[in-house]
């Protein structure tokens, strides 16, 4: 990335954002990005609270189980596990969807805040995308980059990042305590094993659901910061 500092974007058109021709970074509004994004997020949290039901009557079905073999048929256990099979691909997909779109938004703002402020941004642009597929720097570095995507677009009445850091704190967290849990599941062999396996995955759902709103709200926020930011015009 270019340390030459970028001159700031002219207001923009009706048409749309527009920076200068010579610019390196070009502005462009996250803003349709953004609805595509929530929509997603949304989408998957309807996703992981149906997860959530399912796997709590999956939950009841292993109990019943364990207190009375004969109480339970085989056809509902096919059913159930059927039904919640079911749940685990439609968590997939809705994840692997919403995780396309959101990191070509997450580009998008980070070149926006190389215009705005080219000296606050530590990684290089690149980052916004690798970041988040290397093993291990995946855990820190995607935060970085929101922090200077962050700083370079607020002003003072938006500089707390409290939001950004509780919607990464809650996805490290439904990151790691959801691959343990799915691999208990995995493992499991046992009516008792398969019923503590069932907790952990709902626990895991309660945290991707927590995790999901307040990305939602990260995304509408800094995608609001940017878009006030550059309608304010050449002043910043």
């Amino acid at each position: 990335m270019s340390n030459m500092p970028i001159a700031p974007p002219p207001p923009p058109s009706p048409s749309g954002w527009a920076a200068p021709s010579g610019s390196r970074a070009v502005l462009r509004s996250p803003v349709g990005l953004s609805k595509v994004v929530t929509g997603l997020l949304g989408l998957g949290i309807v996703v992981d609270l149906f997860a959530l039901w399912q796997g709590n009557q999956s939950y009841e079905l292993v109990g019943r189980l364990v207190r009375n073999v004969g109480s339970v048929s085989s056809q509902e256990i096919d059913q159930t596990d059927s039904l919640y099979r079911v749940c685990g691909i439609l968590q997939v997909a809705a994840t692997l969807a919403t995780a396309v779109v959101f990191i070509v938004w997450f580009y998008r703002a980070r070149v926006n805040a190389e215009v705005f402020a080219p000296e606050y941004h530590e990684k290089a642009r690149g980052w916004a995308i690798w970041g988040w597929f290397v093993p291990v720097v995946n855990l820190w570095f995607p935060r970085r980059v929101a922090i200077d995507i962050w700083k370079a677009s607020a002003d003072e009445n938006t500089g707390s990042r409290a939001l950004l850091n509780c919607w990464w704190a809650l996805w490290v967290a439904n990151l790691v305590f959801g691959r343990l849990a799915s691999q208990r599941y995995a493992n499991s062999g046992t009516p008792e094993e398969i019923k503590g396996a069932i907790a952990g995955l709902m626990a895991s759902d309660v945290l991707s659901v927590l995790a999901a709103v307040l990305a939602l709200l990260f995304v509408r926020r800094l995608t609001r910061m940017q878009h006030e930011k550059a309608l304010r015009g050449p002043a910043f």
